[in-house]
């Protein structure tokens, strides 16, 4: 599907945050469930560790998002990088439930709200500042998911944009409406 061309913040944050899921899942899967509890070394994440503090980033980020502190008391952020679910069933519930937390959050708002104000951790940000803090986050660990998927799978890793020495074909199909970059 082509692109959909937008003036409205909010329809294309959402575009944004809802290409950075499908991103995520189109990588966890191709992998198996022990990859995606593996972690390259002792300092680095797993996909699943990384999964659950994005959950837990969304939940506490867009719940009660315009009334309350996006860093939620009952947070425990640190927990977050330990014992994820060990399966991928219960990590994709997680997974789904921080998203829908964030689009029950985002889907109701109007371009007015774009400018209201909000705290995260005490400090005041802009409706639009607090979606471009997390548009940021979230782009910054997909990308983090993505990289271990595609270590993983090597040379079985099916490319979720363009693929190497497919740029002529895609830029045909984009220009024709029939692919985009989202």
């Amino acid at each position: 599907m082509a692109l959909q061309f937008t003036t409205s913040y909010l329809e294309d944050s959402l575009t944004l945050f809802r290409y950075c899921k499908k991103q995520a899942e189109g990588a966890m899967a191709q992998v198996t469930d022990e990859q995606l509890l593996a972690a390259l070394d002792e300092e680095a994440n797993s996909i699943a560790i990384v999964v659950k503090h994005m959950a837990g980033n969304m939940r506490s980020r867009w719940t009660d998002f315009l009334t309350s502190d996006g860093e939620k008391p009952d947070r425990h952020r640190d927990t977050e990088f330990e014992a994820p679910p060990l399966t991928r069933e219960p990590l994709m519930a997680l997974w789904e439930a921080g998203w829908d937390c964030l689009f029950h959050a985002l889907e109701p708002l109007s371009e007015a709200d774009v400018g209201r104000r909000v705290t995260i951790r005490g400090e005041a940000h802009s409706v639009m500042q607090a979606i471009n803090r997390q548009i940021a986050h979230y782009s910054y660990h997909v990308g983090q998911i993505v990289l271990l998927a595609k270590h993983y799978q090597h040379s079985q890793w099916r490319s979720l944009s363009v693929p190497r020495g497919k740029s002529a074909d895609f830029n045909r199909r984009v220009t024709a409406g029939e692919a985009s970059q989202r």
